[in-house]
């Protein structure tokens, strides 16, 4: 015998009405009370309502089909003997189960009888185990376990086996209400991520029955619905309640597999959008105007990107040029197209920035006071001066009649006198000693007039803006960053440096300098064609030695009141105008960041040419 459970649920309170006499007679409990011969009263039906299913909520009730008994009761036993072996327990007044209940009701002390019962009842709770083992999912095994309940309860309602067998009946009612409520709280798209909904039933179905099979495939899907609701989120570059969903996900059945694979695919689709939206900021800044879009397409960028995202970095540094810039990057060497099917100067793209301009130490008073520029935007300079190549494609073009020329003579440097004496017949075609010049010299003997409309004649071929340096300008890219007495430091030149006045260096005829820098030599007297010597940290050459230049500033004896914003100063009319940066023919001290000279804007000479800049 099987020890006696304790009163459960909902099957055993309605079972509460069967136990009658005649049934206690048929208990397996070896206490079950008998009285030999007595006669028993009417049997009582017994009842058992299954909670689980609405097409299973109706009553399900088994009476004991009546058996006549004719004959002696051996032969009855036989029969039922025969029932048992053939697995007939209960179904018609053939069945093991109504037989043995008949031959007991007749006489309840029949040992053999009592015995027989036992064994139907063993073989049909064992049909009924089998049973409830497929009710988790399946509504027909719940009502045949249900079935056997109510016969089993009718048979033998204090047997400890049926009573056992009867609570796990009413778990499997209750776990079927939980996984059925559950399923309706999915279809309803109540996942339980708040508490509650399909979450919270299902994990009590497998708090009263661990790993069961229908309960896990809800668990799945929650899982799967959770990720299904980050994966919507992502698509919709949701990607914080991504995130959130996925991290809902990844506690509902850890370890499976299923919530890194999803990641992965966020990740994809995060990866996407914010390539997207790159392309869509990097298109914009393509456009007049288009850097607000782009600074919305990085907006929409870093909200969702990881810290550090390349992509997000390369947009900022796109803005920031486009902003400084235009279409253009710090360094960038370009040049524009002209209308006769040439091209411009080489130009190369300056970095935006501030320095100190003016001398601090040394220099005079027309250096001072030195003061803070700062450039917001970009611009672009040409890479070397003007070359006489260059200057002359503005001649042939344009017709323009420069200054040496109307007046027909220009300073040159004389070998015989050592100095620097007015020559006629020279003019931008000549070298620094009134020789035909080369074409890949910087031009010479053009006034701030001619260089002036140089400019002006490249503005109207490539249809940009392109100007004389501002002495701003002018000095921040000799600087190029550094802050020494000269561009390249507070000592003497490096070998090599530029084309300065140093002791070493020899005229044609033998000569050399009385102010020079000590123990500097670049072979050169006089200037040299552009670009021989190494560029600056800007990308810039011979801003410092080979040529003074032009620039579009007026003169003024010192920079109080000079702009503080790059631009140059200027005064209506003017004649009076400024030259920057060493020359081959220049003393030590000329050569200095900060040093500036006055000149008559008309005046030409060996030793002056110029460069442009261009507006980005």
């Amino acid at each position: 015998m099987r020890a006696s459970a304790p009163t459960v649920g909902i099957v055993l309170l309605l079972a509460s009405a069967i136990a009658g006499p005649m049934l206690a007679g048929c208990s397996r409990d070896a206490s079950a009370p008998g009285t030999g011969d007595q006669a028993a009263p009417p049997a009582r039906t017994g009842q058992v309502t299954v909670s689980g299913d609405d097409r299973n909520a109706s009553a399900l009730t088994w009476r004991a089909p009546a058996v006549q008994l004719s004959g002696a009761d051996a032969g009855v036993a036989r029969r039922a003997e025969a029932a048992l072996a053939e697995g007939k327990l209960y179904a018609d007044a053939d069945s093991a189960i109504p037989l043995y209940l008949a031959l007991l009701k007749r006489s309840p002390d029949d040992a053999g009888a009592k015995a027989g019962l036992e064994r139907a009842l063993t073989a049909l709770l064992a049909e009924g185990d089998s049973a409830l083992a497929d009710a988790g999912d399946d509504i027909d095994a719940l009502r045949r376990a249900h079935q056997i309940a109510a016969v089993a309860r009718t048979a033998a309602p204090q047997d400890a086996a049926v009573r056992g067998y009867l609570k796990q009946v009413d778990l499997a009612d209750r776990l079927w209400d939980l996984n059925r409520e559950a399923e309706r709280d999915l279809r309803a798209n109540r996942l339980g991520e708040s508490g509650g909904g399909a979450l919270a039933k299902l994990r009590q179905v497998l708090r009263l029955q661990p790993h069961q099979p229908r309960a896990l495939q809800g668990l799945a899907a929650v899982e799967s619905g959770l990720i299904r609701r980050a994966e919507d989120a992502a698509r919709r570059s949701d990607f914080v309640n991504a995130r959130r969903w996925l991290a809902m996900a990844a506690v509902v059945r850890p370890g499976d597999g299923m919530v890194p694979d999803a990641k992965a695919r966020i990740a994809a689709v995060r990866a996407a959008r914010i390539a997207q939206l790159h392309d869509e900021g990097m298109r914009a800044l393509l456009q007049n105007g288009g850097v607000d879009e782009a600074r919305a397409k990085l907006a929409d960028i870093l909200r969702i990107a990881p810290a550090g995202d390349p992509a997000a970095g390369e947009l900022i540094q796109r803005i920031d040029w486009a902003t400084h810039y235009g279409l253009f990057r710090p360094g960038q060497v370009f040049t524009d197209a002209l209308g006769f099917g040439a091209r411009g100067p080489q130009m190369v793209v300056v970095p935006h920035g501030g320095f100190r301009m003016g001398a601090d130490r040394g220099g005079d008073d027309s250096e001072r006071p030195a003061h803070a520029v700062r450039f917001d935007r970009g611009f672009a300079m040409s890479r070397t001066e003007v070359s006489v190549d260059q200057f002359g494609d503005f001649m042939r073009a344009s017709g323009y009649r420069p200054t040496s020329a109307r007046r027909g003579h220009s300073l040159v440097y004389d070998e015989r006198s050592g100095n620097f004496v007015l020559r006629s017949g020279v003019d931008w075609r000549s070298a620094y000693d009134g020789r035909a010049a080369d074409g890949d010299l910087p031009v010479l003997h053009v006034s701030a007039r001619d260089a002036e409309a140089y400019a002006k004649w490249l503005s109207e071929q490539s249809g940009q803006r392109y100007r004389l340096p501002s002495e701003a300008e002018f000095e921040y890219a000799l600087r190029a960053g550094h802050r020494g007495l000269y561009p390249w430091g507070d000592g003497a030149p490096p070998a090599g440096v530029a084309n300065l006045t140093g002791a070493k260096d020899a005229s044609p005829g033998g000569r050399h300098w009385a102010n020079a820098f000590a123990g500097y030599g670049d072979g050169h007297w006089g200037p040299a064609t552009v670009g021989s010597f190494a560029a600056n940290a800007y990308g810039l050459h011979d801003l410092d030695g080979n040529v003074s230049e032009w620039v579009a500033d007026c003169w003024h004896d010192s920079y109080r009141r000079a702009p503080d914003d790059g631009g140059a100063w200027l005064n209506p009319g003017c004649r009076t105008r400024v030259v920057r940066g060493g020359s081959w023919a220049s003393a030590p001290a000329q050569a200095r960041a900060a040093w500036r000279a006055a000149m008559a804007g008309d005046s030409t000479s060996p030793r002056i040419g110029f460069r442009v800049v261009r507006e980005l």
